[in-house]
């Protein structure tokens, strides 16, 4: 049958769709378990968690499914950043803080030894998968998490980066097309440099790597699979399309803001987090768009504006949130995860019976 290849069987998988690792507390224990109960492979976003976060969100997990399920974690990066960059990124952000009353306090951001006991848990609690975005980990992490066993994943924007996740021993990747929501995975080049559609990357990576390819960016159903398919990918990584499900933990404004935007209002910005990531436009990225070049580098402004997220969050208030999302938008629809996947493959029965 056409879901299944190389890849779902390596993975245990039903269907070759994955859920891609949205950090921030959309991947919910519910969310990630619904989707690998579905047949298609739930991923736990653990960018921006504790240690002690991801080991019980594992052990919900597991007690929730006996099924495939993975852990994204991000390559940690330590920003050369002086005391005055910092202040000037504060004192940008200060009018946004007096509109919802934040005190503004220097943050602290994850650093290698996290990453490293986030390894040393996804290894003890034995995760069957492991994702890596924003970089490729060492070849001592990349060695100890195959000698466990764990199949272990990579993100390229580019041939060259594929290539490199290829040589470092990676066991699939994930290709990401410029049209993806969320955070650019680019680690080579500028990201601005790395912007390439997916129907463009997919084959052009195909051709160059003989490890499983993932398609990403822009693919939310059954004609986004079969395409990445004939294109030479093996699977498909879903983000905004899983993000507006009934089970999925992002905040019903983010939902709503998603089911209402067109393709044309999405936008790659800085603003949030320090580091290119696409998103509908809202007056945040409005407020900031001409001041990029003050605002502190990734994770710095990722913790700087935080707070401001939380609290818009908290009221409710759109304009404020990252409301990170893929160009496919109005493609989006609200419905469960189980209507999802199976609308997705049901549409690919019947466009092979039509082809």
């Amino acid at each position: 049958m056409w879901y299944q290849n190389k890849l779902t069987e390596l993975l245990g998988l039903d269907y070759p769709i994955i859920q891609a690792p949205m950090a921030g507390g959309v991947t919910t224990s519910r969310f990630v378990s619904t989707v690998s109960n579905a047949g298609a492979l739930g991923m736990i976003g653990a960018g921006y968690m504790q240690p002690d976060e991801l080991r019980l969100q594992i052990r919900e997990i597991k007690s929730l499914t006996t099924r495939t399920f993975g852990v994204n974690l991000f390559i940690p990066e330590q920003p050369e950043i002086s005391e005055e960059g910092i202040n000037e990124a504060n004192e940008l952000l200060q009018p946004l803080r007096n509109t919802f009353g934040i005190k503004g306090e220097l943050p602290t951001y994850e650093n290698g030894s996290t990453f490293e006991e986030k390894v040393k848990i996804i290894i003890e609690e034995k995760v069957p998968v492991c994702s890596f975005t924003f970089g490729i980990p060492s070849e001592d992490v990349i060695r100890e998490l195959k000698k466990h066993k764990i199949i272990v994943i990579g993100t390229a924007t580019t041939v060259n980066e594929a290539v490199i996740n290829e040589n470092m021993g990676m066991d699939a990747v994930v290709v990401q097309g410029s049209e993806a929501g969320g955070h650019r995975g680019t680690f080579i080049k500028d990201a601005q440099e790395s912007l390439i559609g997916l129907m463009a990357l997919v084959p052009q990576v195909v051709d160059r790597v003989s490890i499983p390819v993932i398609a990403s960016g822009g693919v939310m159903d059954g004609r986004g699979l079969i395409a990445s398919l004939f294109l030479g990918s093996k699977a498909v990584q879903m983000g905004t399309a899983f993000l507006t499900t009934i089970e999925s933990g992002a905040h019903e404004e983010h939902k709503n803001a998603i089911l209402q935007a067109t393709e044309d209002e999405t936008m790659l910005t800085t603003v949030f987090s320090g580091k290119p990531a696409r998103g509908i436009n809202n007056q945040f990225m409005k407020e900031l768009k001409h001041s990029e070049h003050l605002i502190a580098a990734y994770p710095i402004q990722h913790y700087l504006t935080s707070p401001i997220r939380k609290e818009a969050a908290r009221q409710n208030n759109p304009e404020f949130m990252s409301l990170w999302s893929g160009q496919g938008v109005r493609m989006s629809q609200r419905q469960t995860v189980h209507e999802l996947i199976n609308g997705i493959v049901s549409k690919v029965d019947q466009l092979l019976k039509e082809f």
